[in-house]
């Protein structure tokens, strides 16, 4: 790469600028546009994430400190809190919501998928999960939740393989978590593993009509009849494989066909799991090994609320808000394919924290992340005595 070049413009150049600029075509996002445009706008959030800043004014007292470098970081030459605060509030946030869907097909079709699913590769895995984000009610007066309390939720779906979220869809707090699955479109021969929340048979059996596969954990309420007990190890932790019947009349009604039962012995959390599933294929382990996966979206979740700003809002409005959430998730994107072009064994979360210093230096970003690991290692192994 270009040793001239600061590593902020380097990660920048990784993805493609003509994709943007259809999807602020579309909307009419540059509309009597002179100086700041939607793609400066971009680059100045991304920056500010990257960089972890706290706020509009953190950001921009921080760039205007650095105004001999706006023209080669590419962010233009007319930021002030008053026009990125503007364009925040009022540039339609589907601009950027469309471009990070293109980031994701990019990154799913060019990231290596994980070793730990290989066994699956006939298949397209998936966990499905909702997050809430607390909001003070008398600010984001819009984000119903409760009576003294405001808050939005993000309703995910997670490619399992790549690791990368596929589906992203934002809604109030008082949506229900279940209503997501009437937005999905569902792959033939795709697993969709969910929590418990999810567990709707009418829903279900739509994902089975498509041909689909859902792996749940039971409700306690669940009434069902044993109609047949497979043969099961017990030493792996499985208890017993099932295929049951639901025998509630709206339940039956909602969902009429025969359905699989696993109940699975955890040994690190000293618990018994009870699954639900509509996969009669899988062994008994192999659907339990599934679920076990599912805390994937758990820590995407953690991730992206600890390293990203996601919880500190650089804007009141429902259109800023969802502005910054999907700039946040066209960052976490950006990061992996940075992680996965320069192939890199670092991880997203180190590969943040090295960009977020190094953001103004000239240092060629392959080597940058070399540096970095050979330091990691010096660290990890040193060859210092203990003393005690």
């Amino acid at each position: 790469m270009n040793t001239g070049k600061y590593v902020f413009a380097q990660v920048v150049s990784l993805i493609d600028p003509n994709d943007f600029k259809k999807c602020v075509e579309r909307y009419g996002g540059n509309y009597k546009v002179k100086d700041f445009t939607c793609w400066h706008q971009l680059l100045c959030m991304m920056f500010g994430q990257l960089s972890n800043r706290e706020s509009l004014s953190d950001l921009t007292l921080c760039l205007q400190t650095q105004k001999s470098k706006w023209y080669h970081l590419g962010i233009g030459s007319a930021i002030s809190k008053s026009n990125l605060a503007y364009a925040n509030e009022n540039r339609n946030w589907r601009i950027f919501a469309d471009y990070a869907n293109i980031l994701i097909a990019e990154a799913r079709q060019s990231i290596i998928p994980n070793d730990e699913l290989s066994c699956f590769e006939n298949h397209a895995i998936y966990a499905i999960d909702t997050t809430t984000i607390d909001l003070y009610l008398n600010v984001f007066w819009w984000a119903k939740f409760r009576k003294h309390k405001a808050a939005i939720k993000l309703h995910t779906m997670l490619d399992m393989k790549t690791e990368i979220p596929c589906y992203i869809h934002i809604t109030d707090g008082k949506t229900h978590e279940v209503n997501v699955l009437d937005t999905i479109e569902f792959e033939t021969n795709g697993f969709y593993i969910m929590d418990r929340g999810f567990v709707d048979y009418e829903r279900l059996f739509n994902i089975n009509q498509r041909q689909a596969y859902f792996i749940t954990r039971v409700k306690t309420n669940m009434k069902c009849r044993r109609v047949y007990s497979a043969r099961v190890d017990k030493a792996t932790g499985v208890l017993c494989d099932q295929t049951i019947q639901l025998i509630n009349h709206y339940a039956l009604k909602e969902y009429p066909e025969k359905l699989r039962r696993v109940k699975y012995y955890d040994t690190e959390t000293n618990k018994k799991l009870m699954f639900l599933t509509n996969n009669f294929e899988l062994t008994a382990l192999q659907i339990a090994l599934l679920y076990k996966y599912r805390w994937k979206i758990e820590l995407f979740f953690k991730w992206i609320k600890q390293h990203l700003k996601v919880k500190s809002f650089w804007g009141h409005s429902e259109n800023a808000v969802k502005m910054q959430i999907y700039i946040a998730i066209i960052t976490f994107v950006t990061v992996a394919i940075v992680k996965q072009k320069l192939k890199t064994p670092l991880t997203q979360y180190q590969i943040l924290q090295i960009l977020s210093l190094t953001l103004l230096n000239k240092t060629p970003i392959d080597r940058l992340f070399e540096d970095a690991i050979l330091q990691y290692v010096k660290e990890t192994e040193p060859n210092q005595q203990k003393l005690f």
